[in-house]
């Protein structure tokens, strides 16, 4: 692995763990500054977490577009810097408007997901995109693992141990990068930059221009969206059905963040290799399908564990549909193609929670006209049919020259 692909995955792998850390220390941290009930905190933890969502939703496209106009590399390193100064401050916040600010300039500077897959994409050949995307996939999944369980260590040192922590890191990979990053856009490839772009709404628009790219945008929201099940309703699923305790249930979540990370980094290659990248996102689907409505069905706790790992399986799709797409565009929109994923896969993550715990409060209570716990996962299920009939019916796009 070259310095700049290592450089892109970690920076990925930081976000992701930076995302982690603080999740096992956020309740505590809130209680300590605003007080309140259990429930003002919950509210407070809710507006936390859609803000950091909302803040990605609408700035993937602009760090996208400011990456096509003044290259990769400033936005990132100017990205990460930012990202370490705003982990300081929420470190010595005293007030819960200091905190949704922070999580505010971290929903911001998290968005450089896009800058950095489009820097992937400047650096690989067609055939190599959808593994290295792959990569990106796989640093996710390890930030996934890591982040809590480091969090939930370093908390015993304190509840702003884990924003000092996650600040060195930023630090560190803005240094590491400012040494081994070459940049990638010159003029041949350089565009200037225009708001009606790099709004969420302008980008899909101007993405979705491009024959068979728009349905292609909508399976990879559909998707987001169905994959979301695991996050939004999966600790109260498996706690509730099977009786799983906070330690089973953060033992499942480790195994699937495992599992995902190799399937992303192992298997996309061969998978491309053996089926094409249409093939992947097709199987996947049918992979996923199968899965959510085992996951739903699936009377013994044990054999749910069991099955843990193959729910990862179909993580071949996103890299997949980011390949496809990325070969469709021009060099001078990757950043803002990778810009308009970053804001589909946040917003796909606003309605997921609401409707999957919509369904779980409706199916799940003893009163129940007809009790179904597993019903959210019937309705993820449900979704990524509806996805790969609107995948099956796309053209496939054209490769941009």
């Amino acid at each position: 692995m070259n310095k700049a692909v290592l450089f892109v995955v970690l920076t990925v792998m930081i976000d992701a763990i930076g995302i982690g850390l603080i999740i096992p220390v956020l309740p505590t941290l809130v209680e300590q500054v605003n007080g309140g009930t259990a429930a003002a905190i919950a509210i407070w933890l809710v507006i936390l977490t859609s803000t950091f969502s909302l803040m990605q939703f609408l700035f993937g496209p602009v760090l996208g577009n400011l990456s096509d106009r003044f290259g990769r590399r400033p936005v990132l390193l100017i990205s990460l810097v930012v990202l370490g100064i705003d982990y300081l401050v929420m470190a010595v916040a005293t007030s819960i408007w200091v905190l949704l600010f922070g999580r505010i300039i971290a929903g911001i500077t998290a968005a450089t997901n896009s800058t950095a897959s489009a820097y992937m994409a400047d650096i690989s050949k067609p055939d190599e995109k959808a593994a290295r995307f792959g990569l990106i996939g796989a640093a996710f999944g390890m930030g996934f693992v890591i982040g809590p369980i480091l969090g939930g260590t370093l908390a015993g040192f304190g509840t702003r141990a884990p924003f000092y922590v996650a600040a060195a890191l930023a630090f560190g990979n803005a240094i590491f990068g400012s040494i081994v990053l070459v940049e990638t856009v010159d003029d041949r490839i350089r565009r200037p930059f225009e708001w009606r772009r790099a709004n969420p709404l302008g980008a899909f628009n101007s993405i979705g221009k491009i024959p068979g790219l728009r349905n292609l945008l909508f399976v990879f929201f559909l998707y987001q969206m169905a994959f979301a099940s695991y996050s939004s309703i999966w600790a109260i699923y498996t706690g509730t059905r099977y009786g799983w305790s906070e330690q089973t249930i953060g033992f499942s979540l480790t195994i699937f963040g495992l599992s995902f990370a190799l399937v992303s980094a192992l298997l996309i290659r061969p998978a491309i290799r053996w089926l094409g990248e249409r093939g992947c996102v097709i199987y996947g689907h049918v992979g996923d399908i199968l899965i959510f409505i085992l996951i739903g069905a699936m009377s013994s706790g044990f054999w749910l564990l069991i099955l843990t790992p193959l729910a990862a399986l179909p993580g071949i799709i996103t890299p997949a549909l980011q390949g496809m797409m990325s070969k469709a565009v021009g060099d001078d929109a990757q950043g803002e193609l990778q810009g308009a994923l970053t804001s589909a896969s946040a917003v796909a993550m606003i309605p997921a929670p609401l409707v999957m715990g919509a369904v779980f409060a409706v199916f799940s209570t003893p009163d129940a006209a007809i009790p179904i716990p597993g019903a959210p996962f019937f309705v993820a299920s449900v979704v990524m049919c509806f996805a790969l009939l609107v995948f099956l019916r796309t053209r496939p796009p054209s490769t941009s020259v």
